[in-house]
């Protein structure tokens, strides 16, 4: 049987993948064609791995008031597994992000509850000095690994990019460079808009746009794949689909959106 992969690294590939963001003067200013200003989403994904249920996610975007430098917005991700994945490794995992302002990431945090895997991942990202600092500890073993690395001073997180890219309108056959950081490694990865689609979905049909995002093949990732994004092709942008293909003993995993509230 082939290797079922663990769901918190689905999500991770899939998330990370679609981490991809605009300088801030690339992102158009809110209550203009192209800017979300809800005050708050959620997103409920079905996950699928070759061809059958592998988890669900719910992502939740927040507009926080205003209060200075702190927190302009939050981003929460819960990652359940289901079915077969579940029976041979259960996951629960929860990731938390604040961001500044133009989504410019401040912290973020993720708890993994794997298997029989306890682990505390906390990144902090100072945009003054521009370094982010990286603490991932495992709460089973008693160890901690701790990373810095450079930044600019404006970075995305793995979530927050992926609301920056719906304010990024790349027409097809237009690239973009963006910059992206899990808090280990900095890069400017390239985002490709590549052509109109029209997606079914449980929701119904979308008209979208495909992008790429080049993170995997030693840029973000060591790892072979390919990873696109589709978007709605109107003002709200919605990420109705994520699609991640790796080489042939992982095969492609797909997040498909299944409910949607603003």
């Amino acid at each position: 049987m082939s290797r079922v992969p663990s769901l918190r690294a689905i999500a991770v590939w899939l998330f990370f993948a679609a981490a991809s963001g605009a300088s801030p003067q690339d992102m158009p200013k809110p209550g203009t064609p192209g800017a979300f200003t809800v005050g708050r989403e959620t997103f409920d994904y079905g996950i699928e791995w070759r061809l059958i249920p592998a988890g669900t996610a719910k992502l939740t975007w927040s507009a926080l008031p205003a209060s200075g430098s702190g927190p302009a917005s939050e981003i929460r991700l819960h990652l359940e597994s289901a079915g077969l994945v579940s029976r041979l490794f259960r996951v629960s995992d929860d990731y938390t992000a604040m961001l500044g302002q133009s989504l410019c990431a401040q912290n973020t945090f993720l708890a993994a509850h794997e298997g029989n895997r306890s682990k505390e991942t906390r990144v902090v990202f100072d945009n003054q000095n521009r370094r982010a600092s990286y603490s991932e500890k495992d709460l089973t073993k008693n160890e901690t690994v701790n990373k810095e690395v450079e930044i600019p001073a404006c970075v995305h997180d793995v979530l927050g990019a992926l609301m920056v890219l719906r304010n990024l309108r790349l027409e097809p056959g237009k690239t973009a460079q963006i910059p992206v950081s899990d808090g280990k490694k900095f890069v400017q990865a390239k985002v490709e808009s590549q052509r109109r689609e029209e997606l079914k979905t449980a929701l119904g049909d979308f008209k979208t746009i495909r992008y790429e995002v080049f993170l995997f093949d030693n840029v973000l990732f060591k790892r072979t794949g390919h990873l696109h994004v589709w978007l709605t092709d109107d003002d709200w942008r919605l990420p109705v689909q994520i699609q991640v293909r790796l080489q042939i003993t992982i095969g492609t995993i797909t997040f498909q959106l299944e409910k949607q509230e603003k």
